[in-house]
């Protein structure tokens, strides 16, 4: 990875899902070993500038690079990007009928060609990571929803990634199980990977981030030092979003 390229780059990124503008002309950088919390009310377009990045979702114009790399360029090996970027959903999509050391090892293999020890060995010190060394024989269904989304962290950790994304990792989740999953989270932000964070744990973000990102309407309203966004917000949108969430 080029320490000089930013990892991740949105370039006036625009998207249309038929007549609805959800993304209207972004332009963002995550930098390396920074953590970037995307905040903003639903359907704010967060999750599908997150999900532009390795182009899950393709932009209607303008440009994504990731590590300087053009992901919107027709001639890019978009699989190749995908296999430096870690990503975790709402929803686990652990595979139910594999144990869970079975779905960290899968991926590696057929898609890093490690063999069975190496993927083996990598799984196992990636589970002891998150706190689930006891759970590498078990299946999803006899995992809380808070171990089945430290796994999902596990399995993309497992890769080895330059950087990680995550979709509103908490938000499936019942409160309790909150808790352990950003604390995981938290130990990747020590460790400096580089991480871009759609969230509504405005704690989090708060004590996680490097930067917040306020969005609205599918724009960056406000942007700046967590502090600074989410204490002392100079925009009025912003103020009464928090103003919305902090009163829930």
């Amino acid at each position: 990875m080029n320490e000089n390229v930013p990892p991740i780059e949105a370039i006036d990124l625009h998207k249309h899902f038929g007549q609805l503008e959800v993304l209207r002309g972004i332009d963002f950088t995550v930098d390396a070993q920074e953590v970037v919390c995307v905040v903003g009310p639903s359907g704010s377009g967060k999750s599908t500038l997150l999900r532009c990045v390795n182009l899950l979702e393709v932009p209607t114009a303008g440009k994504v690079l990731v590590e300087g790399i053009d992901m919107t360029d027709p001639e890019t090996d978009v699989d190749a990007v995908r296999a430096r970027i870690g990503m975790v959903f709402q929803q686990f999509n652990l595979f139910p009928h594999l144990t869970v050391l079975r779905n960290l090892t899968i991926a590696q293999q057929k898609v890093l060609k490690r063999s069975e020890d190496e993927a083996n060995e990598e799984a196992r010190k990636v589970l002891e990571r998150v706190g689930l060394s006891d759970k590498v024989d078990e299946f999803p269904i006899r995992l809380s929803g808070g171990q089945q989304q430290r796994v999902a962290i596990a399995r993309s950790l497992s890769m080895n990634p330059d950087m990680m994304l995550f979709d509103e990792p908490t938000s499936a989740l019942d409160p309790e199980l909150v808790g352990e999953v950003l604390d995981v989270m938290r130990g990747l932000a020590q460790e400096g990977m580089t991480m871009m964070v759609v969230t509504h744990e405005m704690g989090f973000a708060r004590q996680v981030g490097d930067r917040v990102v306020f969005m609205d309407e599918g724009i960056i309203v406000e942007e700046g030092p967590p502090d600074d966004v989410l204490l002392n917000p100079q925009h009025e949108r912003t103020q009464r979003f928090l103003q919305a969430v902090l009163r829930q």
